[in-house]
């Protein structure tokens, strides 16, 4: 093992006075011969000291070894040179390895009497024994050497000396540490610099050292605001960036979402076949003399810079004139009308280009009572997709050529479409055709625009560092440790669009506008470095689940919609390296402002002058705003006591009315013979059925909450129709007609044109909810012009019992639901009869 001296700048002083010719030596090192000893010399107990120059002639008297403590007698039994052994006194092996030593003249070989113990020795050059001084030629400096014998012995711990140099403490001034504050910094320095330097009496703005202290004072103020803003911003109640709370939030497994963008159906009518409206395509709200197309160039700027609200289509979609508006075939009925309900109709004439996947929306077109296309109704439109089309079929009685369509159940018709009608004596009578129509040429989009390329800047280079630790040993000079580069590259526009990815197979049009705040994410895609080497970058909620080597970011949005990007840590995502550029790709628009309103859209950004119209017939929607601040700091600290687990039967219930389109649920467990099943029973907002879909999607929720060893089924409820009938006395002062309409809307099972619901709407009715006769009387007499009211049938259908109507309640069981739909079409969904007597 070789020992060097701890000082190498004295050492390369003196090699650079030897090169000069200056008659000046001392110790490079001393080495050990251990495990290098040859068989017949004794190992630990040969010593080579070589010198920086040529070894200069030296007697065991110029020599002193100290050191040890168990073993503390050690002495020097002789030495020779290397380059000349003493035959006498080295053993012919030792001979033999001093040969292939390089420069044998700069060595000395020592013997020592013991090979010592494990404590440090100092062997040191003398002029004499005793002498404080080493030989003449040789440096002061580099004149001692400290070594072990048992150097080379194993050892788990660092064999470098601890050479502990205390430091000096400085008297720390009195300062006030109340200063937090421009003025007050400045006043702080100004009154220490009175105390050190009493001369000083300068305080013109234009002085160096007024100038100085006023620039310090600037920067602790800065750092300062700093201070407070990391502690306002590490705790929820205080912090006031929105990136702070979602990030606090977070740790206690709260989400906030940032919102969700709208989605609407858009119409394209187009005069020729062959056009093909590609994905991301742009569709504008209402632009006052602008036409439906909009040609890129300075039209397209134009319109732009009136800041238009601006959707994009999710798809491709190809165009044809014979889907533009089509009409229904009515089978000879004067008066035909498609029930709420439906899922199927029969479109008039062959129409080949209607495809399987294809959506329509059914529009009430003309009023059916004047015929007059301003009397129709804007609420009655509906979208649905097509899950079956037999076209080029005959009405064999007309010879008429008709179509065949059918569409999913989530998407039955919501309410009634009148197809034709018979007119009021006011507006002329007759037979009204043509009252509805489909729409086809449908394509989906969604809000926001797309920013493309946007430059973000290089990844700076590490300009911090942080001390090293300290070291014992006074030789280490650890090298410091750089502080990564904050990169948090801003994006120029905002807000960001929280976008879901588009299903092409979505079984329905309400499943494709009816999403989850689960299944957004932020539209944001970088690109970083040089093509074709380029690599993508994609935007996670978080990071806490990234690898170290996935390319994943964040998008951190504020209260203000602006949005910065941040990284990884090479621990939970990879860090990007310094000198690394992005380019981003983005969206923006989100929330409630793409909720815009039917026929708001009217142009779209193309070079196709074969369209003809835009429009979008029923109004965007699933535009939600930010989670707010507020909302978050009363949610969060709750948010953990929310069970993620079902166990008892009310958990499986209540785990299923988390699903969006569960109004309420009840759950069953029941034998199967090799464990228990649990039957989870729903009900659907507005009385929807529980289709395959929808049960397939509910199951998958369910799927990570049920315990172990439990099997899952989803069924709906039992629907219990009911007969009642009315006899309701009216006030002479009014008509019968008139009070009679008004009590059947008061008992209906549909939503008001003023948004109230009638008494049977399926929203208001759950699970084993007792329908009581009172309650009906108190809305029946509720009603202007009505003087009394009186049951005479009150009942379930299908029974002869009288005692729900001597009692005046209905009962039913825990899985029953009350139903009366009083639709003449569906009598086994119940019926209402009124009666009227009395008014005129």
């Amino acid at each position: 093992m070789i020992h060097h001296s701890c000082d190498p700048r004295r050492r390369e002083r003196v090699l650079t006075r030897i090169g000069e010719g200056m008659a000046i030596n001392g110790i490079d090192f001393l080495e050990v011969l251990d495990r290098e000893a040859p068989s017949d010399t004794p190992a630990q107990r040969t010593l080579l000291l070589r010198f920086l120059d040529a070894a200069p002639a030296l007697t065991l008297d110029n020599f002193e070894l100290s050191g040890g403590e168990r073993i503390a007698d050690v002495t020097l039994l002789w030495v020779t040179r290397a380059d000349a052994p003493d035959a006498t006194l080295a053993e012919p092996g030792l001979i033999g390895w001093l040969a292939t030593l390089p420069d044998p003249a700069q060595v000395l070989v020592l013997r020592t009497s013991s090979s010592g113990d494990f404590s440090p020795y100092l062997l040191r050059l003398v002029a004499s024994p005793g002498a404080l001084s080493p030989p003449a030629g040789i440096d002061r400096v580099l004149s001692e050497v400290s070594f072990s014998f048992k150097v080379e012995c194993p050892a788990d711990f660092d064999c470098a000396p601890a050479e502990i140099c205390p430091e000096e403490v400085p008297e720390a001034p009195a300062l006030s540490y109340l200063a937090k504050d421009y003025q007050s910094f400045r006043r702080l320095m100004l009154g220490r610099m009175a105390q050190i330097m009493p001369d000083w009496r300068e305080r013109s703005p234009a002085d160096l050292g007024i100038t100085l202290v006023e620039a310090l004072a600037y920067t602790a103020d800065r750092l300062s605001y700093a201070q407070d803003a990391v502690a306002t911003e590490a705790y929820l109640a205080t912090a006031r960036l929105r990136s702070s709370v979602k990030k606090l939030a977070r740790l206690v497994d709260y989400r906030m979402h940032d919102g969700a963008n709208a989605r609407v159906w858009i119409q394209a009518a187009t005069g020729v076949d062959g056009i093909t409206v590609p994905t991301g395509t742009r569709f504008l709200t209402r632009l006052p003399g602008f036409p439906p197309v909009v040609v890129s160039g300075n039209a397209e700027r134009d319109a732009l810079n009136l800041r238009p609200t601006v959707f994009e289509a999710l798809h491709d979609k190809a165009l044809h004139p014979s889907l533009n508006a089509m009409a229904f075939h009515e089978w000879s009925d004067a008066e035909c009308c498609l029930p709420k309900g439906a899922t199927r109709a029969t479109l008039a004439g062959d129409i080949p280009d209607l495809v399987v996947g294809d959506v329509l929306i059914f529009e009430e077109r003309l009023g059916p009572r004047t015929g007059r296309a301003a009397d129709a109704n804007p609420a009655i439109r509906h979208a649905l997709r097509l899950t079956a089309v037999e076209a080029g079929l005959t009405d064999d009685l007309e010879g008429a050529p008709i179509t065949e369509i059918r569409w999913a159940e989530e998407d039955a018709l919501p309410f009634p479409f009148c197809l034709s009608a018979r007119l009021d004596e006011a507006a002329g009578g007759g037979l009204q055709r043509g009252i509805s129509h489909a729409l086809g040429n449908i394509l989906l989009a969604d809000h926001g625009q797309s920013v493309t390329g946007e430059d973000l800047g290089r990844v700076p280079a590490p300009h911090l560092h942080l001390i090293p630790e300290g070291s014992d040993a006074p030789c280490d000079h650890p090298q410091p440790v750089a502080v990564p580069p904050r990169y948090r590259p801003r994006l120029a526009e905002g807000p960001v669009s929280q976008v879901a990815p588009f299903d092409a197979a979505a079984p329905s049009a309400f499943a494709a506008t009816n999403l989850s705040l689960g299944a957004r994410q932020p539209a944001v895609r970088l690109l970083s470095g040089q093509a074709p080497a380029q690599e993508l970058w994609s935007a996670q909620p978080d990071l806490l689940q990234s690898l170290p080597e996935d390319r994943h970011f964040t998008v951190e949005t504020e209260a203000d919609g602006s949005a910065r990007l941040r990284f990884g840590d090479d621990q939970n995502g990879r860090r990007p390296a310094s000198g690394t550029g992005f380019a981003a790709t983005y969206r923006v628009g989100n929330g409630r402002r793409g909720n815009v309103g039917a026929d708001a859209i009217a142009h779209v950004l193309t070079g196709f002058s074969q369209i003809t119209g835009i429009r979008n017939p029923l109004p965007a929607s699933g535009g939600i705003d930010p989670e707010g601040m507020e909302a978050a700091r009363q949610a969060a600290p709750f948010a953990y006591r929310r069970q993620e687990r079902a166990v008892t039967e009310a958990d499986y219930a209540a785990m299923a009315e988390r699903h969006r389109d569960v109004q309420r649920a009840a759950a069953t467990f029941r034998w199967n013979g090799h464990g228990h099943t649990v039957f989870v029973t729903v009900d659907r907002f507005g009385n929807r059925p529980v289709t395959p879909e929808f049960e397939a999607e509910l199951r998958e929720d369910l799927n990570g909450l049920r315990m172990a060893g439990y099997d899952l089924e989803i069924d709906a409820p039992r629907f219990v129709a009911l007969e009642i009938a009315l006899f309701v006395c009216t006030h002479p002062e009014h008509f019968r007609t008139q009070v009679r309409q008004d009590v059947l809307r008061a008992l209906s099972a549909t939503r008001n044109p003023d948004g109230s619901t009638g008494f049977f709407h399926p929203d208001a009715l759950s699970f084993g909810t007792p329908v009581h006769l009172s309650a009906i009387y108190a809305r029946v007499m509720a009603i202007e012009g009505v003087t009394s009211v009186k049951a005479t049938l009150f009942r379930r259908r299908g029974t002869t019992t009288t005692v729900p109507l001597q009692d005046g309640v209905l009962t039913f069981g825990r899985l029953e639901i009350a139903r009366l739909e009083n639709d003449r079409n569906f009598p086994e969904r119940g019926s209402l009869e009124v009666t009227m007597g009395g008014g005129k």
